[in-house]
């Protein structure tokens, strides 16, 4: 079933299928887009196109049209967002094996032009509301953890949480976006009932610890970042543990990949040593860095 974007929503709904729905709506309009389920060959070839450009692999693009022609035909699910009827997001998804309930959200990307504009949050909303309505309850995917705004994005803005450091999980990427560098990923799940994730779909403020808070609660620096903007490694056996990250990887890894290369090795051992023992991170700060914390 495909929602589209008509208006404001005045009364909220009791059930909580009816009220992600709302929500996906809302963003959309928001945004200024509407955004509906994908299918067409027409429609598939744009998302290719789409993916194509925004990772700089006109050659090699990210996806297929025959691998989504096969994903949608199998009822996964291809969302597109749409301004003046011209495509500026796409998302991308399928399931996972029958007994985990969840789908795994592969690829989604938004327009450069279309940037700041909330387009992403949209799509997102309108994937959560589609997984919903098929008796869906977790959402996965994962995202690099050196981008700042995608940190932000995902583990703020949406409340989806981290629950594993994959080292190189693709292999060499080399386009735009990765680089030369190893993809190292987070994993995140998104559990769609949850009552941060109903709280965040529905405006409120994204979580966020502020970094004085987070001092104050005896956090322990296990990354920081130096006045020339090298990663200076701290300590990683305290309860509460921030970890900073750069300010723009994509353009280290364009001007200076060994400081980039730093950067990772250095996030890879703050993240993927505390979390592989069983920490959590709890937050991520606007200000650039994870709040990671043991024992919860």
């Amino acid at each position: 079933m495909t929602h589209l974007a008509t208006g404001p929503v005045l009364e909220p709904a009791a059930d909580p299928v009816d009220r992600a729905v709302q929500a996906a709506d809302a963003a959309a309009v928001a945004a200024g887009v509407t955004v509906r389920e994908l299918g067409s060959l027409d429609e598939l070839e744009r998302v290719v196109a789409l993916y194509a450009d925004i990772w700089g692999r006109a050659a090699n693009p990210p996806v297929t049209l025959e691998l989504l022609r096969a994903f949608t035909k199998a009822g996964n699910y291809v969302g597109g967002a749409f301004a003046d009827g011209r495509l500026v997001g796409a998302c991308v998804a399928f399931f996972h094996a029958p007994g985990d309930d969840a789908l795994h959200s592969h690829i989604a990307g938004v327009a450069p032009q279309m940037a700041g504009r909330s387009v992403g949050f949209a799509l997102k909303l309108h994937q959560r509301s589609w997984a919903l309505l098929r008796g869906v309850a977790d959402i996965a995917w994962t995202f690099d953890p050196l981008v700042s705004r995608n940190a932000y994005f995902n583990v703020a803005k949406l409340a989806a949480r981290p629950v594993e450091y994959l080292p190189n999980f693709y292999g060499l990427m080399p386009d735009s976006l990765n680089g030369q560098d190893e993809t190292d990923r987070l994993l995140v799940r998104w559990h769609l009932l949850d009552p941060d994730v109903v709280a965040a779909c529905s405006g409120v403020r994204p979580r966020a610890l502020p970094a004085l808070a987070a001092e104050e609660r005896g956090a322990v620096t296990a990354v920081g970042a130096a006045a020339d903007g090298s990663p200076v490694r701290g300590r990683l056996d305290a309860a509460t543990l921030r970890v900073a990250v750069p300010r723009d990887i994509s353009g280290l890894r364009v001007t200076d990949p060994p400081l980039a290369r730093r950067w990772r090795t250095a996030v890879r051992e703050a993240l993927g040593t505390p979390l592989a023992e069983g920490a959590r991170i709890t937050a991520f700060d606007p200000a650039g860095w994870y709040v990671v914390r043991r024992n919860l």
